[in-house]
């Protein structure tokens, strides 16, 4: 089974940081998103994988290579424009040929793995296997109406009034009887081929389109709030391990990373927690929750429940929580007490406490 990731699109909910690097590499525990879901595809046994990108192709390009180092293959497929993510199928057809796979959006992460749903898939064969997750307001996504066998009945997106709670989420598995699909189906009123109007196509004519539900944690990594959930949720797994420098004057309380080069001075630090190769705590105290990049310094603050990315430095900082600080970010404290002093980009969102 090959797979196909889609990572060509613009991200405009995570901005300011989507303005200088693809939101499918925004780091999760210190491992960008696309790397994650590479992981988990290598895990299901896929290990020729095409990844559809748009005009960022270089950094994802960049950030994963030839996928060697992964024990895969990957072939980049591009998109001229984010047009549906049947247009991303129909576009990768020279890759996929007739062969059966998984479509895995880059954005999105299942912590749990799919590996049962995808050897249903495998023992069964389908025309097309969706993946759905029970959720609160279905009206916010495409919901599918399933019967009691798991047979598909019908696809709506983002229904008024909801004829269950079982939304459609960013992994499908197809066999070649999807192609005619994508090529029946006509742009919808937003100009995109939607892959769900290409799979009630399938439904219409009587092929097996069946759904299996994933009862794990499930993210779109498409917004701030996700993100720190994700890396929170993958942090609750961590494994302590030191490599780096940590003085007799600081304490590390639970699961706690420490990587090479890295230096913790005077500071305490309450895991779950990852500091990454390079970076200085000094005088700090940082967690839980939180993952510090590579190469950054983190003096005289307190940062909990946050990601502060490669390269950034927060000093003289009282208290930062529930944060994503940005690459090669400062964040100091302002010279007048009560008073700050903001430099602020565009699209940024900005909560100041009183």
């Amino acid at each position: 089974m090959k797979a196909l990731i889609l990572a060509g699109g613009l991200g405009s909910r995570l901005r300011p940081f989507s303005h200088s690097m693809p939101k499918q590499l925004i780091p999760i525990a210190n491992k960008p998103v696309l790397v994650h879901v590479v992981e988990a595809l290598r895990d299901l046994g896929a290990t020729e994988i095409g990844v559809v990108v748009g005009d960022r192709s270089g950094k994802i390009e960049g950030a994963l290579g030839s996928g060697a180092r992964f024990g895969v293959r990957l072939t980049y497929i591009p998109q001229e424009a984010p047009r549906g993510l049947a247009h991303a199928v129909a576009i990768a057809r020279p890759f996929l040929g007739d062969d059966d796979f998984v479509m895995y959006l880059g954005d999105n992460m299942l912590t749990d793995g799919v590996q049962d749903i995808a050897r249903d898939f495998v023992i069964r064969r389908p025309a097309a296997q969706i993946v759905v997750h029970k959720v609160a307001h279905p009206s916010e996504f495409g919901v599918a109406e399933v019967d009691a066998e798991g047979r598909v009945l019908r696809l709506v997106e983002k229904p008024r009034e909801p004829c269950g709670d079982l939304a459609v989420i960013g992994v499908y598995f197809f066999t070649a009887a999807i192609h005619a699909a994508v090529d029946a189906i006509r742009p919808s009123a937003r100009g995109e081929l939607e892959i769900t109007d290409a799979i009630q196509w399938l439904v219409e004519r009587g092929e097996d389109v069946r759904a299996r539900v994933y009862e794990g944690f499930w993210r779109d990594t498409g917004r701030v709030e996700d993100v720190l959930e994700c890396n929170s949720e993958l942090l609750k797994d961590l494994v302590p391990s030191v490599r780096g420098e940590v003085d007799a004057d600081s304490e590390l309380i639970g699961a706690v990373v420490v990587e090479p080069g890295a230096r913790i001075v005077r500071s305490r630090l309450v895991g779950p927690v990852i500091v990454g190769a390079g970076s200085v705590i000094e005088d700090s105290g940082v967690g839980p929750c939180t993952t510090i990049g590579q190469d950054c310094e983190v003096r005289s603050s307190v940062i909990e429940h946050s990601l502060v990315l490669d390269g950034a430095q927060v000093v003289g900082v009282g208290s930062v929580r529930g944060s994503v600080i940005g690459r090669q970010a400062t964040v100091t404290a302002g010279g007048v007490p009560g008073w700050h002093r903001l430099l602020v980009g565009d699209h940024a969102s900005v909560e100041v406490a009183a």
